[in-house]
């Protein structure tokens, strides 16, 4: 991806008749003046849109044509307890970016396009509150030595989310104002309008990676690996804490053989002040036959790498959807020689999660 921009051009809106009543709205439908304005009672429920199987042949060019306008209903924050002690309101779902094993749109059907949820300033007088009623983090603890963290972009990437509107730049604003609590996280994006925003160290940033070449295959209109590997040092320097994903791991002969290489590249590209806070997620690859038909449609070249029933059993995910993740009792083992190799290669980051 030569330039992050290039992610977007946005086409046509369906937008909630109320997106207009806020700020945010407004903003966006202001940057779009040519685009085609479709009002829709729902942003979840747009037939022409989700549930359409022949919108699978437009995959990508849906992401990158099509936005959708929102105002979030559910305010309450979700305990987590893994990469984060809470999960905020999401102020987007879906992406511009088209990772094939992406959980999204296994709920979406056949089109996932970024929904923006405009009233952002509910959104954050919510998180505020919470955090308020918290008071402070008991003890340290596996997610943060000091902080509750809140992960804001559960369903979507802010990084490009930021392209549209102001709404990602506020909630980096509003987590300054809040002692007790950070914002979290993951992208797969470099945007570095986001070196501009003064974190304080109150957001941290969860760049994911993988091996490039199998990126190249399943991380579909992502930026490429060296070019979020790069950009680490930048966004310590700019006041965020940075951590790594390694995310998804996928299994596959000689799999170790490029994680080995990706350690060693990542080790040397490293400062000493990012080494000094990085931390890291493991997160073994999750995947769904739903998800497995839908990508048949439009990229069947990464199923070859996802898809793997000799050595995955479906478990029923704790929001209730069937999945296939990788056989238990290996998985375990599998997961512990990720960990050795990451030990022997970058002995400095602490696993704060694996999975």
């Amino acid at each position: 991806m030569a330039d992050i921009r290039d992610l977007i051009d946005i086409r046509t809106i369906y937008h909630e008749p109320a997106a207009a009543d806020f700020p945010l709205g407004r903003e966006i439908l202001a940057r779009y003046p040519d685009a085609e304005r479709i009002p829709v009672p729902s942003h979840w429920n747009i037939p022409t849109l989700h549930g359409n199987a022949g919108s699978v042949e437009d995959w990508t060019r849906i992401k990158r044509s099509v936005l959708v306008l929102g105002v979030k209903k559910g305010l309450t924050m979700r305990p987590n307890g893994r990469s984060a002690h809470f999960i905020a309101p999401s102020t987007s779902n879906g992406c511009a970016m088209a990772c094939a094993y992406c959980y999204v749109p296994r709920r979406k059907g056949y089109a996932n396009p970024i929904s923006l949820f405009v009233n952002t300033e509910a959104i954050g007088a919510a998180i505020r509150r919470h955090a308020a009623r918290q008071g402070r983090l008991p003890e340290p603890d596996q997610i943060d030595p000091a902080a509750w963290v809140y992960d804001i972009g559960e369903n979507g990437d802010l990084s490009v989310d930021a392209l549209l509107g102001g709404g990602v730049r506020d909630l980096v604003a509003l987590f300054r104002g809040i002692p007790n609590a950070k914002a979290s996280f993951a992208t797969k994006a470099v945007n570095r309008d986001l070196l501009a925003y003064d974190p304080q160290g109150r957001t941290r940033i969860r760049f994911s990676l993988m091996p490039e070449r199998i990126a190249r295959v399943v991380d579909v209109r992502t930026s490429p690996i060296a070019e979020r590997i790069a950009a680490i040092d930048d966004f310590v320097a700019a006041g965020y804490e940075v951590h790594v994903n390694f995310s998804p791991v996928i299994l596959y002969e000689r799999w170790e053989d490029d994680w080995r290489a990706l350690f060693e590249t990542l080790d040397d590209a490293l400062s000493p002040a990012a080494k000094a806070q990085l931390r890291c997620e493991i997160i073994l690859l999750t995947h769904n036959a739903a998800l497995h038909e839908v990508n048949l449609g439009w990229h069947p070249k990464a199923e070859a790498l996802l898809w793997r029933p000799d050595i995955q059993e479906a478990k029923r995910s704790e929001g209730g959807g069937e999945n296939l993740r990788y056989r238990s009792g290996w998985k375990g083992r599998w997961l512990a020689a990720f960990k050795t190799l990451l030990a022997e290669h970058m002995p400095y980051c602490t696993v704060r999660y694996a999975f």
